[in-house]
Parts: C-alpha cells; structure tokens; sequence
C-alpha cells in the first residue's frame, strides 16, 4: 500500500484561479474510488491518494491528463510517494502515529 502526495498544475489559465481544474481532477479520484481501486483526500494545497502503487501510477497519469482535455496546453505535476513495505500504512494510520508522541 503507497500513499501519494500530488499536485497537478495546469499552466497558462485563463485566470489565476485553478478550483475548476482541481474539481475536475476529484470527479476523477471519485470515480477510482468508487470502484473500490484507491482512496483519497483534498487538502488545501494537494490531494493525497492511497492504493496499490501500479493503480495509483496509472491515476496520476490520468488526473494529469484531465487539464489538456480541458485545452491547457502545459501541467507541471509534483508526485511524492511513501511506499512502505514492511506494514501497511494508511493516512489515518501516519497521523495517528504522530498524535500519539504529541500527547
């Protein structure tokens, strides 16, 4: 189980606002995680996906792709992976870990 921090920027949009492309992009994680194939979570800044790490490369290209479709025609995205293969890591499961030497 990986767990992915991207961030998907279309360059050149009309306006500095990119809300319309990010949502396009969480229609899209929402479609994989219905299937049962990822799970994910927006932050303010990224977006975080769970999953095998061949489903998850297989999403990231996909959400990458979204902006061209939509006639941008440059996305720079940032990928950062934790591929833990000793346990199985989840999201709650790192925050937890840091709460924990927190109290």
């Amino acid at each position: 189980m990986a767990i992915v921090d991207v961030t998907v920027i279309p360059i050149g949009t009309e306006t500095p606002s990119v809300s319309s492309y990010v949502a396009d992009l969480q229609k899209i994680l929402k479609k994989h995680e219905d299937e049962g194939n990822i799970r994910f979570q927006l932050t303010p800044m990224n977006t975080i996906i769970e999953g095998e790490l061949s489903i998850l490369l297989g999403v990231i290209q996909e959400i990458h792709e979204a902006p061209f479709q939509k006639g941008i025609q440059r996305v720079a995205t940032n990928i950062r992976i934790d591929d833990r293969r000793d346990k199985k890591g989840t999201m709650e499961g790192k925050l937890s870990s840091v709460q924990r030497h927190m109290e």
